[in-house]
């Protein structure tokens, strides 16, 4: 039997780092489509900078894993660190000087701290036991309750308070955040890979391996799963402020007396951080025994529930643009992501050898990132420019789910079934 004591104590540190550093993306992904608002001369591209994150993401997943693959996981969660950092430095300095291509930039350089962060939840499992596995990336995974508390509460005092200029000051916090929270990596213990021999085996092509069956159908559950749940949260912001602003949302009398002294849109705006936060803490809180349910249930049974929740989540939505919508629609949201991602992560963790994990991770991630980007590009374009009203926008994002759904649901009962006819 594997000894999980190095496991653990690598999951505690991630736990942290997903806490602390994680906590920068509720805070770009909040002020990023209102910032791009703020900036844009088409109102169509106020999603473009988030757009830009997760490309940045997507380009630079590969290399994030092949750097991981050769110094380790320490030198590339570093580098992570170091690239929010400098990112959020870029995109303050283009909100000072009120340049949509600067801000872009810092977007661009913000998404290789997000490439980073998603190797968290692989690296939990690199020293973990088969029976540990399910449970170290699903409390990984969990840090991101905190985060979902510290970003958006962070990201609504900063936005004003540290600089003239709108939403400044929060991108000098996700400085200072990546700056400290990347001390944490001191801590971690998981030994660099070995390099190979020469007639060591070199493991499958990337072809072979996104061939292969369950990688193949975890890939897709994995990209549905978070395309999606980026496409709806994205819009979400805009959604909340556009229909408060032409009067389809009314207040409940609690919000109407607590922001009372606001104006229609500043009071909108602190509402949608609410909604927000209430959506990345159903994103991480099932973390804690997301895990404990693979284990029971299967990972297929899982990672079909998330993706049966994240079609609730649609229909909520589409019910109408009341504040209970939202919030029980994101709620909803971020439940099944939970499920359909982490599931897919541990459908994939346990369907390649180590030698294989640099290549397929990597690829993974690109492909992962490259379905989110695609999705948040269309986000701002079916919320902003669909219809003549938010609320016809807001509907078009959410029946654009339909399709990848089906998709996913399709290839997922296709693996079941074919596992079923294999013979025993």
């Amino acid at each position: 039997m594997i000894d999980d004591t190095r496991a653990r104590r690598n999951v505690y540190v991630l736990v942290a780092a997903q806490a602390i550093l994680g906590a920068q993306m509720p805070m770009v992904f909040l002020v990023g489509g209102l910032a791009g608002q703020q900036l844009a001369t088409n109102v169509c591209l106020a999603t473009l900078p988030i757009s830009m994150i997760v490309l940045g993401s997507m380009l630079s997943a590969t290399p994030v894993s092949a750097f991981m693959q050769r110094y380790g996981r320490r030198a590339g969660f570093f580098l992570g660190a170091a690239g929010g950092a400098v990112g959020a430095g870029v995109s303050a300095w283009g909100l000072f000087i009120a340049s949509f291509p600067v801000f872009l930039l810092g977007s661009l350089l913000t998404g290789i701290y997000m490439s980073a962060q998603g190797f968290y939840r692989f690296a939990a499992a690199d020293t973990a036991s088969d029976e540990y596995r399910a449970k170290a990336i699903s409390y990984v995974m969990a840090g991101g309750l905190a985060s979902a508390i510290i970003g958006p509460q962070l990201a609504s005092a900063t936005s004003i308070s540290l600089s003239a200029v709108p939403f400044v000051g929060t991108y000098v916090a996700v400085m200072l955040l990546n700056l400290v929270g990347s001390l944490l990596f001191f801590f971690i213990n998981i030994p660099k890979p070995p390099v190979p021999e020469k007639d060591a085996p070199h493991g499958r092509t990337r072809w072979e391996l996104l061939t292969t069956p369950r990688i193949a159908v975890a890939v897709i559950c994995a990209m549905v799963s978070y395309a999606l749940m980026n496409l709806v949260m994205t819009s979400t912001p805009l959604a909340v402020v556009g229909c408060g602003i032409s009067g389809d949302t009314e207040l409940p009398p609690f919000f109407a007396d607590a922001f009372a002294g606001e104006s229609t849109s500043d009071a909108f705006k602190i509402i949608a951080g609410f909604v927000v936060t209430g959506h990345v803490l159903a994103m991480f809180a099932p973390s804690f025994f997301t895990g404990h349910l693979i284990n029971r249930f299967g990972v297929e049974t899982i990672v079909g529930l998330g993706l049966v929740i994240l079609g609730a989540a649609g229909i909520v939505a589409l019910q109408g643009v009341e504040l209970s919508n939202f919030f029980i629609a994101l709620v909803l949201l971020g439940l099944g992501w939970n499920f359909g991602f982490i599931g897919a992560t541990t459908m994939l963790a346990s369907a390649h050898a180590p030698h294989e994990r640099g290549r397929m991770q990597g690829l993974n991630d690109l492909l992962v990132f490259g379905g989110v980007t695609v999705a948040s590009l269309a986000s701002g374009g079916l919320m902003n420019c669909s219809g003549g009203s938010p609320v016809e926008g807001w509907a078009a994002v959410n029946y654009a789910m339909i399709p990848f759904l089906m998709l996913a649901g399709g290839a997922l009962l296709w693996l079941v079934l074919r596992r079923e006819r294999q013979p025993a």
